[in-house]
């Protein structure tokens, strides 16, 4: 059963179809990403992705004026450096949340950039962690 409805704000990169393992390690179906103009099936919760940079946020902005009538949905930010988001990008998420039903962030994982696949990358135990530490977010634990 579907459990998560992806849907990337930025478009689909390594680090998003890491999050997608993460949310789903078995492959089961439990979080797959939304093809573009597809409804929300229901009972799935939706989920923006975004990186942590002002354009992420911009995006997420965009996307959340357009939202409509649909349940809240949250928010998975994605480091994309080892460094805290600028300020900027800092204040619009902030500004945001409460538009959004929650929001977890993935760390940098370095590793993401020296894999071929998702698969791959959950091969590595600092992945490994920061999935174990999304889904407890995203289960509200």
């Amino acid at each position: 059963m579907l459990r998560y409805a992806l849907i990337p704000v930025q478009g689909y990169g390594i680090a998003e179809a890491t999050v997608e393992r993460m949310l789903d390690p078995e492959g089961a179906g439990a979080a797959r990403f939304l093809t573009p103009g597809e409804s929300i099936p229901y009972g799935a919760q939706p989920v923006l992705l975004a990186q942590t940079t002002v354009w992420g946020a911009v995006k997420v902005e965009e996307m959340l004026r357009a939202w409509g009538p649909l349940p809240k949905p949250r928010l998975v930010l994605i480091s994309d450096a080892p460094a805290r988001a600028v300020a900027a990008a800092r204040y619009r998420f902030r500004a945001l949340e409460g538009r959004l039903a929650g929001t977890a962030t993935v760390p940098y994982l370095p590793i993401l950039r020296a894999v071929e696949g998702a698969k791959e990358a959950l091969e590595h135990k600092d992945v490994q962690t920061a999935a174990v530490k999304l889904r407890r977010t995203m289960e509200g634990k």
